[in-house]
């Protein structure tokens, strides 16, 4: 998921905090974190969901979480931070797990060949998913 308005909020000072910060809200529900990464105006994760919690719940705990944990950090520079509304989630299989952590691990040199939009754009063709311009980049 990105930043509201794919604002550039997580700056490199608050990065490794953010995505530690992120991981413990999973391990409170017995998800485990196989891998965290991003830019500075979006994340991805790749989670082991438990069963006992929705990816659409575990999700809003985390943004929920995160933001008021970025705010803490620098309320100057944060005050306003939050994360867009909404959010892509895909499941993937067990035995492509280490590409999907390279991809997150990979990030930053991805993303100097290609944009989060278009890459998003990727993800949903691939999965055969039908979107709108209109309403995905809110």
């Amino acid at each position: 998921f990105s930043t509201k308005d794919r604002r550039n909020f997580i700056h490199i000072d608050f990065e490794e905090g953010l995505h530690k910060y992120m991981t413990g809200i999973c391990n409170k529900h017995d998800c485990r974190m196989l891998q965290i990464n991003g830019m500075p105006d979006h994340v991805h994760m790749l989670v082991n969901l438990s069963k006992n919690i929705a990816a659409a719940q575990l999700v809003l705990e985390i943004k929920t979480a995160s933001s008021k944990w970025m705010k803490s950090q620098d309320p100057k520079r944060c005050s306003t931070f939050s994360w867009q509304p909404g959010y892509g989630a895909f499941s993937v299989s067990p035995s492509t797990y280490q590409d999907v952590i390279d991809y997150i691990s990979n990030q930053k040199v991805h993303h100097k060949k290609k944009s989060f939009k278009d890459e998003f754009r990727s993800m949903l063709d691939m999965a055969g998913i039908e979107y709108d311009e209109r309403y995905i980049w809110t």
